[in-house]
């Protein structure tokens, strides 16, 4: 009773102070405000909703049991997850996060999952996607595109060490585990593939309205997460809670060697990785290597802004929030050990300074790379698309509701 009420007033004057603070700092939140709104309809909304999208469609057509089955002989022994965790691993990869949480939730939703194994494959599937790691970080904060590979290396190899590590998390019982191990064979795949499409048996038109309107929801939620802890990182530093809790992480930076002046990039990084990102490139008195792992570390944790997207999305479901927490500590670890360790034989190989080698296109990492334009182009049309897309949610919702 007593942790309830003490639970209670702390959240009440946490919403206290944010609302004095914004009326206090008018300004300062209308900026960061738009800085949200803007990182939002430039690159996540339209980078993020053809894979919802097509995600949604994959998994009523029956495709994702498909890609389950076959893939069951891999992701068992290595991840202790049925063989669909291999899509949506596949798609968080690539589009980002939050969407391995999406997928993770959907299919946990349509039954493919167990509460631990959709436990276990949540922890692991969420990640930067490539265009953020090449396209924002490397290339937009640090002006170095060849940094991007030695970034996107740590990322990864960290995603994969956290899968192996959370194979040991929770229990199953042996009988899942021999009835997952009959469906190896393609017409099994073929077979969990017809009957699936039978079991949802929507019609196209529906299905794709469906989808639209669930990726696009979703969208809009992650928006306002971005745009809500846009505004809190700036009041947090403007109430100077930042370099107060900055203070703490200074002794431990001076353990490993660093600069002090990378504390306050670490917290914001914290609570919101662009930002973290960006400020971490801008300290001169670290060396690169060290921003690198920083860095690292920040694009691992996700950020409380990116992990209370996650939190929203499994709340719909039965998954618990603290072993994706956990793991997200855990990649943090794991990312920035690979960055030093990978420091010498990736990034020095392959920098104009050391040892050039032509086993990677150079103009994969120059400015003008296919990533830099793919960059610049999404940050140009991003807008666009989001309004279109809006206006079709907009659509269909006025459909239904008039229908209803």
């Amino acid at each position: 009773m007593f942790r309830s009420k003490l639970k209670t007033i702390l959240l009440s004057t946490s919403v206290t102070i944010l609302a004095v603070s914004l009326i206090s700092f008018p300004q300062e939140s209308l900026k960061a405000s738009i800085r949200g709104l803007d990182m939002w309809w430039e690159i996540v909304f339209p980078s993020l909703l053809p894979f919802f999208i097509v995600s949604e469609m994959l998994i009523g057509f029956g495709v994702v049991r498909f890609i389950g089955v076959l893939l069951e002989p891999l992701m068992r022994p290595l991840f202790k997850v049925p063989g669909v965790g291999g899509f949506v691993w596949a798609m968080g990869m690539a589009s980002g996060f939050p969407a391995g949480a999406k997928f993770t939730a959907r299919l946990r939703q349509e039954g493919q999952l167990t509460q631990i194994e959709a436990e276990r494959l949540v922890s692991f599937t969420n990640s930067s996607n490539p265009l953020f790691i090449f396209g924002a970080v490397s290339v937009g904060f640090f002006h170095n595109p060849r940094l991007g590979l030695l970034l996107g290396l740590a990322h990864y190899l960290g995603n994969i060490c956290v899968g192996i590590i959370m194979r040991f998390y929770g229990n199953e019982s042996p009988v899942e585990t021999r009835e997952s191990r009959k469906r190896f064979k393609l017409r099994a795949a073929v077979s969990a593939l017809h009957q699936t499409r039978l079991k949802d048996n929507r019609p196209i038109g529906k299905l794709l309205g469906d989808a639209v309107n669930s990726s696009i929801q979703t969208l809009l939620m992650v928006g306002g997460f971005i745009i809500l802890f846009s505004v809190v990182n700036k009041l947090l530093y403007h109430l100077h809670i930042t370099a107060a809790l900055g203070k703490s992480v200074e002794m431990g930076l001076s353990f490993l060697s660093f600069p002090e002046m990378l504390s306050i990039p670490f917290i914001s990084g914290l609570f919101e990785i662009t930002l973290g990102s960006d400020l971490t490139s801008r300290v001169e008195a670290a060396t690169l290597l060290q921003q690198a792992m920083i860095t690292s570390f920040i694009l691992a944790f996700s950020g409380f802004s990116v992990q209370a997207q996650v939190a929203s999305i499994l709340a719909q479901t039965d998954i618990r929030f603290q072993p994706f927490f956990i793991a997200r500590i855990i990649h943090g670890i794991f990312a920035s050990l690979f960055a030093l360790i990978l420091w010498k034989p990736i990034y020095l190989r392959f920098s104009s300074n050391g040892h050039p080698s032509n086993a990677i296109p150079v103009g994969f990492f120059e400015d003008g790379s296919w990533v830099n334009h793919l960059y610049q182009k999404m940050v140009e049309t991003g807008p666009l698309i989001t309004i279109f897309s809006l206006l079709i949610y907009v659509f269909i919702l006025f459909q239904r509701l008039k229908k209803s």
